[in-house]
This record gives structure tokens, C-alpha cells and sequence, in this order.
């Protein structure tokens, strides 16, 4: 069984987003997506700290530390972006401007809760920050992280154990052996990695899954 790497799901995350949408880039894994956005289409990329059309990573030597993203990592300004304050950037994260907004997850229940954030240990950060407002501000929220834990135990469990960051948003699942629909009728599996069958993954996934009529393999 090969598992995606960091770069491959962010490369398959960034094949699905429709030309000309508007999309939010959480902390994190979800921060690789930017290298990954097809040429011949146009995404806006925004930055919860108050970047819009936010490009790809810079190269080694060059980063500009006055130019990061929410992640305080370096990043590019494609032509015609813009930077603003953070009432401004909230403004749009709550007024239904954005199109997508892509985060990391530590837990995703059955129903599309999503838990994004800790109570402060293993240094985790101790603050659900943005995300809660990008969670029901977005249009769709699209989930983007390993299948398990370092320890091997499911991210997509039956019931979040972990603070909620928004009950019932996340409406697709990208992790490093599948992509998954969050669906009125339970979780779907659209794509499962090559070598990999249903039964596997349900043994390391914790909510029941089914598949789709459609099912491909997913590839970076």
C-alpha cells in the first residue's frame, strides 16, 4: 500500500478546485495547496491574516518575511492581490465571500464535524483561532490530513472527541488513502489509493463507509 505524501494530497486537493473560485487556505498541510493550483486557471487564494490571491511558496533565499501567511510561513503575491487588515479578512470570512475554505483536521465525525484544534497539548495551539469562523463562513469546507494518527489510531471517527470547531460542515475528506464525501446518507468513498480495498480502510477508519457507484483510484 503507498500512501500519498503532504505534497501529493495537497497536489490532488488542488486538481478539484473549479476555475475562478475563491478559496481559503487553512494552517498547515492545507498551506501546500498554493504550489499545486493548475496553470490555465484562475483561483484566488486567501489568507485568514489578510492576503487575497496569495501564490505559491518562494524559492529558498528569496522569502520576503513581511509576506506571510496565517501560518507565519513566507509566501507570494500573484498579480493583483491584495493586503488588508483583519476585520477586513473576518468581513470576508463571515460574509459568505468565500467559495471554499480548505483545513486541516484532527478528528472528522461521520456527519462532518470538525474538530481542528486542541486544548494546548503536545504544543499544539491552544486557540480555535479562525477556524470557526471560516467553518460556517466558507460555502464548502473541504478537509485535507492523514488517514491516522502517528500512532495509527482513525481521524474519522464516529463521534469527535476532541472540541468541536463546527458541527456538520466538512463536505469532503482528502486524506493520504482516499477522498471521501460527507453525505446526508454517511461517508462515501470516491478514490482509495492503488492496492488499498474497502475493507482496509474500514479497518483503520472508525465511521462506517461505503463506496460509490463511480469508485477511482486516487492518484497524486
Amino acid at each position: 500500500m503507498k500512501r500519498l505524501t503532504r505534497n501529493e494530497i495537497a497536489s490532488r486537493v488542488a486538481r478539484e478546485i473549479p476555475d475562478g473560485s475563491f478559496v481559503n487556505l487553512g494552517i498547515g498541510l492545507p498551506t501546500l495547496v498554493a504550489d499545486y493550483v493548475p496553470h490555465g486557471i484562475e483561483v484566488l487564494l486567501h489568507s485568514e491574516n489578510g492576503i487575497l490571491n496569495v501564490g505559491p511558496k518562494p524559492p529558498a533565499a528569496e522569502e520576503d518575511w513581511d509576506l506571510v501567511n496565517a501560518g507565519k510561513e513566507p509566501v507570494t503575491l500573484l498579480p493583483g492581490g491584495a493586503y488588508f487588515d483583519s476585520s477586513l479578512s473576518f468581513m470576508m470570512m463571515r460574509g459568505g465571500h468565500l467559495d471554499y475554505s480548505i483545513l486541516g483536521a484532527y478528528q472528522i465525525s461521520g456527519s462532518g464535524d470538525l474538530a481542528n484544534w486542541s486544548m494546548g497539548t503536545n504544543n499544539d495551539l491552544p486557540a480555535v483561532g479562525g477556524a470557526m469562523d471560516l467553518a460556517v463562513g466558507a460555502r464548502k469546507i473541504w478537509a485535507i490530513m492523514e488517514h491516522v494518527t502517528k500512532s495509527g489510531a482513525p481521524r474519522i471517527v464516529r463521534t469527535c472527541t476532541l472540541p468541536l470547531t463546527a458541527p456538520r460542515v466538512v463536505t469532503r475528506i482528502f486524506t493520504d488513502l482516499a477522498v471521501i464525501d460527507v453525505t446526508p446518507d454517511g461517508l462515501v468513498v470516491c478514490e482509495i489509493v492503488a492496492s488499498l480495498d474497502l475493507a482496509r480502510l474500514q479497518e483503520m477508519t472508525e465511521a462506517s463507509l461505503s463506496t460509490s457507484n463511480d469508485l477511482k483510484v486516487l492518484t497524486a
